[in-house]
């Protein structure tokens, strides 16, 4: 018995015999996202586990930890003298736990989660309700998402951030090859949205004694204070019992009052190739529009004579320079594999190439956009 089943042994067999086991699955992994060009760079790992204490109640765990280092644009344009990239190094420590119980056709879990990092610490509560119809055939789900987050912004005190999702969905097994799934979300954040190390500048006259000049300044984003999102996901599986494999396909509709209105498509094969490994190649496809209060530089936008506050709030005019928030398309290509070792012990990898690029001349400079290489490594014990 290795030392991780020493130290579970108490809890699962708490009356000290070992003549029944509580299943249970743990999943653990490790990710890499690189950009091209040394650009941000985060190293993940993770520990997810789950234990069925009977048939009717279960228990759920993740632990995460991730490191970011690298550089993101600054909001600055290119070629001039303020920095397009900074440097940006940061660790973060997430932790959840879960608990379900099955009454009747319900099945009701509540999660709770909380993640830190040197400027952002995060608290979220969760609770979903799962109802079986038509003789398991049929599947409604109904939920409730709360978080609440504190922004540690330079030169101010904490800032407030609070967001709650409802959501519903519905899975219908059409037969024994074919399950369709539909799933709205409706959301609503507010408080301190921006991001504080995003800036956005303006050129400002400036006086050299007798000739008159120019210089460009830097002055923090401001996003409103409110956001209202609504998500529709539409998501399809058919199992083709000739080739002994699943096409997985997903489409994903996301509009909001910044303006943003987004469309991704999925697309997967889930090949079998003989009783233990399965290959899945996919696609990913993301188009949005610019929100609302895109735009690259202030010129214009807050006219000359008066200053941009230090600290935005949120009202006045709004504006935000974030490459993330402009027109752009991004392509995922990627290959998974999974392999069974054993009844218990199973492997899997990921390969993802991601591209993202802006559109038109509603958009950032084209180097803000990243390329990135995403590698993912997990095994899985069940037992």
């Amino acid at each position: 018995m290795n030392r991780r089943s020493l130290l579970l042994t108490p809890l699962l067999f708490p009356n000290g015999s070992g003549a029944e086991i509580w299943p249970q699955q743990y999943d653990s992994g490790y990710q890499l996202y690189q950009e091209n060009n040394d650009r941000i760079r985060v190293e993940a790992i993770y520990l997810r586990g789950k234990v069925d204490i009977d048939s009717d109640t279960s228990v759920r765990f993740q632990y995460l930890h991730d490191a970011i280092s690298g550089s993101s644009p600054t909001g600055a344009l290119p070629g001039g003298l303020n920095p397009f990239l900074a440097e940006i190094e940061d660790v973060r420590e997430g932790y959840l736990a879960a608990i379900d119980h099955q009454f009747g056709d319900h099945r009701v879990e509540f999660e709770a989660a909380y993640s830190t990092e040197s400027d952002y610490d995060s608290t979220g509560l969760s609770l979903t309700d799962s109802w079986d119809l038509n003789q398991k055939n049929t599947k409604l789900v109904f939920g409730i998402n709360y978080l609440f987050d504190k922004v540690q912004v330079p030169g101010i005190n904490a800032q407030d951030k609070t967001g709650i999702d409802f959501f519903t969905g519905v899975t219908q097994i059409i037969d024994k090859n074919t399950v369709i799934t539909a799933n709205l979300t409706l959301g609503n954040s507010q408080g301190y949205l921006n991001d504080p190390y995003k800036a956005i500048q303006r050129d400002d006259s400036a006086d050299f004694g007798l000739v008159p000049g120019s210089l460009i300044n830097m002055y923090a984003e401001n996003r409103p204070d409110s956001r209202f999102r609504q998500v529709l996901q539409l998501e399809g599986t058919h199992y083709v019992a000739s080739a002994n494999g699943a096409f997985d396909a997903v489409l994903r509709l996301s509009n909001d009052d910044y303006g943003v209105f987004s469309q991704t498509v999925q697309l997967e094969w889930r090949q079998a190739i003989g009783e233990k490994f399965e290959v899945t190649p996919y696609f990913r496809y993301y188009h949005q529009n610019a929100a609302d209060f895109f735009t690259n530089t202030l010129d214009g936008i807050v006219p000359l004579g008066i200053t941009p506050p230090d600290y935005p709030n949120g009202s006045g005019a709004n504006y935000s320079a974030d490459y993330r928030l402009s027109a752009l398309d991004t392509v995922s290509l990627g290959i998974r594999m999974h392999y069974q070792l054993n009844e218990s012990l199973s492997a899997s990898a990921c390969y993802e190439r991601y591209s993202m690029s802006g559109l038109g001349s509603d958009s950032s400079p084209a180097q803000a956009y990243p390329d990135a290489n995403i590698w993912t490594f997990g095994m899985r014990l069940k037992f």
